[in-house]
């Protein structure tokens, strides 16, 4: 009976360190999709690979509409006390998640120096919405900045040199005017450029501030700097577009159908993420070129997309986990792939040192685009109480746009709103 009993326990033994040794980690991240396309298929691949590479862990992806959905349904799913270890969530919502505890600093998660090297391998502009006060709270990953497609036959349909797309503020103006086509009965068939302004507004008067020479806030997200006077004369000359130089359509643009706009041909030149830039370039039946914005007293574009965060809630293997799926994802060869799948940017130098991403810019130059203007960029307006702070600065950007109110006011209104938002941080 006691040699059963010793069997019975060895068997027992036997079947928990199995089972031990099936227990996987798991792994729950919420996931944007509706920001560049259909990308889940790519995501899909990725975790597909990583899976096979660590069978210890099994990762289940949940896809949730834009960068504000993701943000939302992440922060339900936890409140809701469901497991959720990771997201990627735009970059700018760092204040706003380490306001609400919600996220734990790599710096806390990094154990070797080799871990700690990666940290210190992204290109510093994309670092610059992933840190605050010099700590690392998210991984760039889905990244971009605003870049400038333009129809190169539609430039030599209006007798411009299709290689040479509009440098500065002045030759967008007078360029513009030349790309604007009329049918017979004087209505535009195409229009010069188009900016949208619905979305994310907010995103692209940043790029105008910066080539004006202006940010829109400090890098500790408690002060805004609205109604700066080059800010105003930014946003003065984003509604002489419309309203006075006749390049663009008055009143909004819309983000989600622009790209479309511009496959068919109704706009000549647009501005837009880079993260559309496999799509474009899978569709448009023209010859197309990308370029960096125009400048005006310099160059200039916020970085923008989305970063990896892990949640407070998980544990210390989660955490493990989590990092060990993100670093996979970040890698150069995977930041390879991504880049050329999607358009969004290589997050490393390193990315743009592998053959595969080497040979797609030499094949393909509008890929470097983006990270090439990396050098004159800005971090995408992040603060504290975010999604407020923006919203008042798109109304006011709006309601410039629609003509219901002057620039200078529009702009002193929103920042006497933010100052007060931000007054307590």
């Amino acid at each position: 009976m006691l040699h059963k009993g010793k069997h019975l326990l060895a068997i027992g033994l036997t079947s928990l360190a199995a089972t031990a040794a099936q227990a996987k980690t798991e792994l729950t991240m919420y996931y944007p999709v509706s920001v560049g396309g259909p990308l889940t298929k790519v995501v899909d691949g990725m975790i597909d690979q990583f899976e096979k590479q660590n069978p210890e862990i099994d990762v289940s992806a949940i896809y949730a509409g834009n960068y504000n959905d993701a943000r939302v349904k992440a922060l339900a799913a936890l409140k809701g006390g469901q497991s959720t270890q990771l997201s990627v969530m735009a970059a700018i919502d760092v204040h706003e998640l380490k306001d609400l505890d919600a996220i734990v600093a790599f710096d806390d998660i990094v154990e070797t120096d080799e871990e700690r090297q990666w940290l210190n391998s992204f290109y510093p502009a994309l670092m610059e919405n992933s840190q605050v006060d010099g700590t690392t709270y998210g991984i760039p990953f889905q990244r971009s900045t605003i870049v400038m497609y333009y129809n190169k036959d539609a430039f030599r349909d209006a007798g411009l040199d299709p290689e040479q797309p509009p440098r500065s503020w002045d030759e967008l103006v007078s360029m513009g005017q030349k790309l604007v086509k009329k049918d017979s009965n004087g209505q535009v068939e195409r229009w010069g450029a188009m900016i949208p302004s619905t979305g994310y507004p907010y995103w692209m008067f940043g790029a105008l501030a910066k080539q004006n020479g202006e940010v829109l806030m400090n890098s500790a997200g408690n002060e805004t700097y609205f109604n700066k006077p080059g800010t105003v004369e930014a946003l003065q000359y984003w509604s002489d577009l419309g309203s006075k130089y006749k390049i663009m359509p008055q009143g909004t643009i819309e983000w989600g159908t622009l790209r479309q706009n511009f496959l068919e041909q109704k706009t000549a030149i647009m501005w837009h993420s880079t993260g559309n830039l496999t799509a474009v370039k899978k569709n448009a039946d023209f010859d197309f070129g990308v370029a960096m914005m125009p400048a005006h007293q310099q160059l200039g574009s916020p970085t923008g997309g989305g970063n990896f965060y892990i949640f407070k809630e998980s544990t210390q293997e989660e955490r493990r986990a989590a990092m060990k799926l993100v670093r996979f994802m970040t890698s150069p060869e995977q930041a390879a792939n991504w880049s050329i799948a999607t358009g969004y940017m290589g997050v490393s130098p390193a990315a743009y040192e592998t053959p595969e991403l080497k040979a797609y810019v030499k094949s393909f130059p509008p890929a470097a685009v983006a990270r090439d203007q990396l050098e004159y960029a800005t971090a995408e307006l992040a603060t504290h109480q975010a999604g407020r702070v923006r919203k008042l600065l798109d109304d006011a950007i709006q309601s410039v746009l629609n003509g219901q109110a002057e620039p200078k006011a529009a702009l002193d209104a929103a920042q006497n709103q933010a100052k007060r938002i931000l007054s307590r941080y």
